[in-house]
Order: C-alpha cells, then structure tokens, then sequence
C-alpha cells in the first residue's frame, strides 16, 4: 500500500508540473522564442527584414550625402566678410562643411567619426523600424504586433550589419511566432568611401593643395604683380577681374584629379592637376561660382584697378623709357565640395578654400593671428539702437552694420526693417559703419561707452551714362575717368565702361584722354655699381670691394600717350542725377607727343586744363 501511494503521489506531481507549464506557456508566450519559423508565417517575417534592409541603406544614403550626417549640426550663418556657412546647398540639400571659417573669422573643423555615424544610423533605423507596411497581411488574417526597437550598428570596409532588439509577435490562424533578435546585412562601401574621404581631408590639411591650386589660378587669370613697359596706366575693372577669376577656379577646382580609382594620365597636361593620395576610390572636386564665395583685392579706385606710370613725370626724362609697376593684394574665399565614389555609391563633403593676402591659409594646428576674433569684437556689452535710413526719411532695410575702432573693425549685424538693436563694442569715438545695395557706404563716429541711440543717413546711388567729349566732339577711344569724393574714388574705364554709379556731392572730376603715339624710346644701357663683401679673410673683417653690372632696357614704343583731359570741381546734387539721364564731360586736348620731354610737359599742362561738365 506504500508503494502504490508513492506512485499516485509522484504521478499527481507529474500532472501538476505538466498543466503548469502549459499554463505558463500560454501566459508568457510571447517572451519565448522559437527556432524556427511556420512556413505560413515567413512571407511577413521576410517583408519585415526587406524593410530593415530598405531603411538601412536609406540611412546610408543620407550619411553619404550629408558628409557622414543623417542629424545636422547646429546651422550657423556666414558673413558679409566670411560667406561660409557651416553647410553647402548642394541641388538644394544642406551638406554639412567639414572645415570653415564661421561668420566671426573662426575656424571650425567638424568631422564625424565612424562611431557617430554608427549611432546616427541606430537612432535612423529605429525611427522608422515601426513604419514597416503589412496592410497585404493584415488582410490574410495576419496579427502583427511588435515592441521598442534597441538597434546595433557595425560600419565596415564593403558592408553594414544591423541588429535589432525588438519582440515581434506575428500570428496567422493556428500558427504563432515571437522573434526577439533580426539580423541584416547591408552590401556598402560606407566604411571604405568614408576613410578614403578622411585620408583626401587629412593631405589637404596638411599640405592645403587646394589653396595652392587657388594661388596658382589667381596669378595666371589676375593682375597680381609685375611690371610693364609702356608709358600709359594700366587698368582693370574689378567686376572683369572678379568674373575671370570666378571662371578660372570653377573650370580648375574641376580638373583636380587624384591617381586611383580607373584614372588614366592621357597627357603631359595632365599631369599638373593630378594628386597622388593614397586611396583607391575615384574623386572629384567640385566647384561653382553660383556657391557662396568672397574676392577683395586691394587697393582700387572705386571698380577700377589702376596703376600709374613711372618714367613720364618732371625730371625722369633722363631714364628714356616708362615703365609700369603693379601689386595687387586678393583675398579669396569658396568651397570645394569632394565626392570620393564606387559605381552608384558616392560619399561628399564640402571644405572652404581660403586664400589671405595671395597667400593660403595657415593650416589649421598653427597658430594664425588672422584667424582669431579680435579682443574688442568679443567684448560686446553695450546695447546700441541703430536707425537707418534714405534722404527722404525711410527706414532702409538690410543694411550691414560694423563698428570700428582703433583700426578694429568689428561686425554686428543687420538691419530689421531699418532698425537694428545689438550689443556694441565700448569705444570712445569709434565709427558705425554701414553698408547696404544701392547706397553710398556711411560712416558716422559714435561712442558707444553708454547705451544710446544713433540715426544714420545714406545716400542713395544712382546709374549715370557719361558721355565724353574731346574739344567738342564725341571721343570714343581710351581713357580714364575719377569722380574723386571725400569718401572714395569712383573710376570707369571709357569707352568700355560709360556708366558710374554716384550720389549727391562733392567732386574733383579728372579725365585722362590716351591716344597712339609715334614715340619711340632706343634700347639703353645703364651701369650699376654696389659693395659687396671681399672673398677670403677681407671679407670676415668686412672689407668690400665694388662690382658693377649693367642693365639692359630694350626699345620700346609708346603706344598710348596722355593726349588731352584735365580736372573740375563739381558738386552733383541728388536732383540733377535722379532727373537726368546723361552727365555730358567735354576735356581739351594736347599735343600728342613724340619726345619724353613733350610727354611730361602734357601731364605738366594737364593740371592746368579744366572740364566743361553738364547734366542733360
């Protein structure tokens, strides 16, 4: 009787662990996973992972598109001075610079690292993991639910693997299934594009090929410096200037090439805009004058670049020749947008080209004076309203707004509407300065040591035709016109240029008339003698002796002389340019000469002649 009592007791503890099992199978199934998948239910489960491999390579294709960004950083605006932004627009998507220089004059390096794209594309695909579409097997009689989604990314060299913490329940009739773990691979050069990407960043950082690239162009498309032989200025208008230069750097930045990838070196020509960095991908280098980018080059008058003769003044007859030496300083700033790319999958990052003074920039590890905020321009803390506004007493909108002090130009800001109210610099009899399309620039001196208020007014600029006459009659071949002001100097190339751009005021109006001249200067010879330091031990004791050398100036022909002009005093007033179409400037002329003694004597009667000027 023991015996069978034990058996019932242990049979009785059998059922009982058995019913609670299925008890517990029934109450926690949707935690339990299966190895296997009812072949009723894989349609969907196979659906569910095409999405996931859809998002993925969606996410890589922002990141490729975005510099390695799918959230982009914090936006900041460019400058008047500094066109950068911190993106490109790219065919109207925003790329993320991975180096610039922001509107205050800093430079900024903003790379991604492979860990930040791995968390970017988790964060992507867990966003729209959910936004999977089985409406076809709802309608089968499938019951779909899925969980929070915990994603796992790994970028490699030639594929991205995703994994995906997430219970799905998916049921269909008798047949039921929870899948906690979904596992894909995605075929991607991401990881390859993206290091190749950094090693083409990395060599211009450290050898800034771009800027010398950009060096090069300036010199070969501008005037930069050199010298002339000929006894008539040279001149350039800066806009030509601008737009050769514009032309120059798109149509070169675009022959960069790099040897990888399937290039091949056609020709000797070839070979001056091909970089040998290591990487096996194929680049390009893209440019376009439509991008934000700045020129400034120094110095000019008004639009015009000008140098003057050297040869042709009072007293430097006895040189017999003229000569014209020209310097001209360039600051050049635009992007390069780099797309580094296999068959259909291009990676791309835009970085700026800086070019200060005809020099490249400093790299970005040293130390570069140019490059830091000045003291006074951090130290902004006294709250200045600033009113702008036209001769008639309206508010002028989007005006730029400076503050200089001490030779420290600081920006603040633009005008609302007419009115801006920012924080300035403290200085004593600093100047606002204001900028604005349309207007002639204003300056005013202010102190801003105190809060306070400042109203400014700008005169309005206005498209005047010139028409220049020579003893009466219409001329139409080279010269020179100034309308020199107390703020400047506009100056027009005639007859290329017959229009100026003025506003009401005072001027000295000079008119430099050049025609053929039969002037001949014969080739000279000039001997030169300097000290230099003996050979041997005379030198160490710095004994010296002379030697001479001669130089050699070849026969040159005059082919445009100064052959009439002169110089008024005129005051403009708003009316007379707002009213009439034409300023009409009638000059005298001179004796086109055939010696250098009657050349200087004409730039001697030139500032003797006046201008008979008229508004019609």
């Amino acid at each position: 009787m023991k015996g069978n009592k034990g058996q019932v007791t242990i049979f009785i503890i059998l059922v009982i662990i058995i019913l609670a099992g299925v008890a517990l199978f029934f109450v926690f199934r949707s935690t339990i996973i299966l190895s296997t998948i009812p072949a009723s239910i894989e349609p969907a489960y196979n659906s569910f992972l095409s999405c996931l491999q859809d998002d993925t390579l969606a996410g890589i294709s922002v990141l490729e598109g975005q510099g390695g960004y799918i959230n982009l950083p914090d936006f900041e605006p460019g400058s008047y001075y500094m066109p950068f932004s911190s993106q490109l627009d790219f065919l109207g998507n925003p790329v993320p610079y991975w180096y610039y220089v922001s509107g205050n004059n800093l430079q900024k390096e903003k790379i991604p690292t492979v860990n930040n794209m791995e968390e970017e594309l988790a964060g992507f695909i867990s966003e729209r993991i959910n936004d999977c579409k089985f409406d076809s097997y709802y309608e089968q009689g499938f019951e779909i639910y899925s969980g929070t989604p915990e994603t796992s990314v790994s970028i490699n060299d030639n594929d991205v693997k995703v994994s995906v913490s997430m219970n799905m329940d998916i049921s269909k009739g008798e047949d039921n299934v929870v899948i906690k773990s979904h596992d894909v691979s995605v075929n991607s050069k991401l990881g390859t594009l993206y290091n190749s990407a950094r090693k083409i960043y990395d060599y211009e950082q450290d050898n800034l090929f771009l800027e010398e690239y950009g060096v090069d162009t300036l010199r070969l498309y501008a005037p930069v410096d050199g010298v002339e032989l000929t006894c008539a200025p040279l001149t350039w208008t800066a806009n030509d200037v601008f737009s050769k230069i514009e032309n120059a750097v798109e149509a070169n930045t675009n022959a960069i090439k790099v040897k990888s990838g399937d290039f091949s070196l056609n020709s000797e020509e070839n070979k001056y805009f091909v970089k040998d960095i290591p990487v096996n991908e194929n680049v390009r280098f893209l440019n376009s004058k439509e991008w934000p980018h700045a020129i400034e080059v120094n110095p000019t008058e008004g639009n015009v670049l000008i140098s003057k003769p050297v040869g042709n003044q009072e007293g430097l007859g006895i040189l017999g020749f003229c000569y014209v030496p020209y310097h001209y300083v360039y600051n050049l700033k635009y992007p390069v947008l780099v797309q580094v790319f296999d068959n259909n999958e291009i990676f791309q990052f835009p970085l700026a080209v800086v070019i200060e003074g005809n020099n490249p920039r400093h790299s970005l590890n040293a130390s570069a004076v140019d490059f830091s905020v000045p003291e006074l321009c951090s130290q902004k803390n006294t709250e200045i309203s600033v009113n702008i506004y036209d001769t008639k007493l309206n508010l002028i909108s989007d005006a730029r707004i400076s503050y200089e002090c001490f030779g420290v130009k600081c920006d603040i800001g633009e005008t609302n509407v007419g009115v801006l109210k920012e924080s300035f610099p403290q200085c004593a009899n600093g100047d606002v300065i204001v900028e604005s399309e349309g207007y002639k620039n204003a300056r005013y001196e202010y102190s801003t040591i105190n809060k306070g208020s400042v109203d400014i007014i700008m005169d309005k600029l206005y498209d005047v035709d010139v028409n220049l006459k020579l003893d009466g009659k219409d001329y139409n071949e080279n010269a020179t016109i100034s309308f020199v002001s107390e703020e400047g100097t506009e100056t027009i190339v005639y007859p290329s240029q017959r229009k100026v751009s003025l506003s009401q005021g005072q001027y000295e109006v000079q008119v430099y008339v050049y025609k053929n001249s039969p002037l001949i200067f014969g080739a000279v010879k000039n001997q030169q003698c300097v000290d230099v330091p003996q050979s041997g031990i005379g030198g160490f004791f710095g004994f010296t002796k002379q030697k001479c050398f001669t130089i050699e100036f070849p026969s040159q022909k005059v082919g445009n002389a100064l052959a009439g002009g002169g110089k008024q005093n005129y005051y403009i007033s708003e009316s007379q340019i707002r009213d009439n179409g034409v300023l009409e400037i009638n000059a005298q002329s001179l004796k086109t000469p055939t010696t250098i003694e009657q050349l200087q004597n004409n730039y001697l009667l030139f500032d003797e002649k006046g201008l008979d000027i008229n508004f019609k």
